[in-house]
């Protein structure tokens, strides 16, 4: 997007509360997806094929609405996993496991595939030579099962924290935490049999499965690998139905991964259980603090990060005198300001010494991917700019896109100091946090080049 654009988009916002939740959540299940390492817009598929499935089993008014918003936000939890599988594989990109491990039978070790084989090849200790990346992969082998306990706890416990946090029930929520039980007992976190496993949570999986398998492999591979599953993984009546959609061609519409984004979505509202319902501002700032939670937990180093921009840059807003109305965009744009970030892999956010030059690239992408999420969001295109914009500098030696100061307001510069100071304040993995007057003697350096004088002076005196 162009400078001058961006700044058009600062320019004034529509009423933010004039939203619903279903048409938030969708936009940021973009987010989720990255987390993922999965096809864009794979949560709305997965949210189209869920819903199409309840349908045919005439899903009960109530447990529909509580399979809708846990269609879209199946993927919540992932984050909280993603450092401990980084580590598990010997600093590899976690995403390429996770995008890569769906397509796998993972419940046959014993028998594993020579796609299993060159997944493990290509994640497994990549900067160690043949040898050791062998070992490892015996390693990661004998020690499956109990990996695989591990990594899925802590996203489907909480994904199910996240869900609750939200108020969407214990339908809901329960659902997401069953999402990796299988038919058979083999799945978990609780090796559930059968119809032991709740309903929304077989329904999850089913339609998780389709569009991983349709988006890379195609429909037919997609329904070969569902019906070989059968009774294994999957509950053997949706399965029936699903094949059933698939043979009457209605399964598909609107929902593969070529179709535009826009036709998927349109697709997902037009099933959502209460378009009418419109979020009070306090609805949206939990949703903000709650997607704040999710990229925090990506990584131990960046654990309460947003939160902590948050607080720098609320104290900033309020020094500086900004209405009511101001601070709260502020507010919500600082939570929200590193959504981008779930697309860098944590054997880059986690690497304790220099990042090369394509690891830097890939870090310097996430504002713009957290400006392209929040753009989704109608009423948010002037929070999405202000949240977009903050690693640009006064100097125009920011990045994304090289802004000067005059295409930054005021909103935007608060939180660009905050993300300083708090990306100063903080431990990482090659250096301990520095005190607060540390961290404002080097900002103090970069006045006026970089940073915004007043925004620095009022940190200063609101610690």
């Amino acid at each position: 997007m162009a400078a001058t654009a961006v700044a058009g988009n600062i320019s004034s916002s529509p009423n933010e509360t004039n939203i619903s939740l279903a048409e938030i959540l969708s936009a940021l299940s973009f987010a989720l997806d990255l987390t993922e390492g999965a096809v864009p817009g794979h949560a709305l598929r997965s949210c189209v094929l869920g819903m199409r499935l309840a349908q045919e089993i005439s899903l009960p008014p109530d447990r529909t609405a509580s399979l809708y918003y846990a269609l879209l936000l199946k993927d919540v939890g992932c984050s909280s996993n993603a450092a401990r599988l980084c580590q598990i594989i010997g600093g590899g990109d976690e995403r390429q496991v996770k995008a890569g491990v769906k397509l796998e039978d993972w419940t046959r070790p014993s028998r594993p595939k020579a796609s299993t084989l060159r997944l493990l090849w290509s994640t497994v200790l990549p900067e160690a030579g043949p040898l050791h990346r062998v070992a490892g992969i015996v390693r990661i082998g004998l020690t499956q099962h109990r990996n695989n306990e591990e990594v899925i706890q802590l996203r489907c416990d909480r994904g199910a924290h996240i869900l609750r946090k939200l108020g969407l029930g214990d339908i809901a929520a329960e659902a997401v935490r069953g999402l990796d039980e299988h038919w058979d007992g083999s799945g978990y976190p609780e090796r559930r049999i059968g119809h032991a496993i709740p309903l929304e949570s077989r329904i999850l999986a089913v339609a998780q499965h389709l569009d991983v398998f349709a988006s890379e492999q195609g429909t037919e591979s997609a329904m070969r690998a569902l019906r070989d599953r059968s009774r294994r993984w999957f509950d053997p009546e949706l399965v029936t139905l699903a094949e059933h959609l698939h043979g009457s061609g209605l399964l598909w519409s609107q929902a593969l991964s070529d179709t535009a984004e826009a036709e998927t979505r349109s697709a997902a509202l037009d099933l959502a259980p209460e378009q009418v319902h419109r979020l009070e501002a306090a609805d949206i700032d939990l949703i903000c603090e709650a997607f704040a939670d999710v990229v925090d937990a990506k990584s131990s180093f960046t654990y309460r990060h947003s939160l902590g921009v948050t607080g720098a840059a609320m104290r900033i807003a309020a020094a500086l005198g900004l209405s009511h109305e101001r601070i709260r965009l502020v507010n919500r744009a600082a939570l929200l300001h590193d959504i981008g970030k779930l697309r860098v892999p944590n054997s880059i956010l986690d690497k304790p010494g220099k990042l090369d030059a394509t690891e830097w690239q890939v870090v310097q992408e996430h504002p713009r991917l957290t400006r392209e999420i929040l753009s989704r969001i109608g009423p948010f295109r002037e929070l999405a700019a202000i949240a977009g914009a903050h690693h640009e500098r006064l100097d125009g030696a920011g990045y994304p896109d090289r802004l000067t100061a005059q295409l930054l307001p005021i909103e935007a510069r608060i939180i660009a100091a905050a993300d300083v100071y708090g990306a100063l304040t903080e431990d990482r993995p090659y250096r301990a946090g520095m005190s607060h007057e540390q961290a404002l003697e080097i900002m103090f350096r970069d006045i006026p080049y970089k940073l915004d004088a007043d925004c620095c002076e009022a940190l200063k005196f609101a610690h």
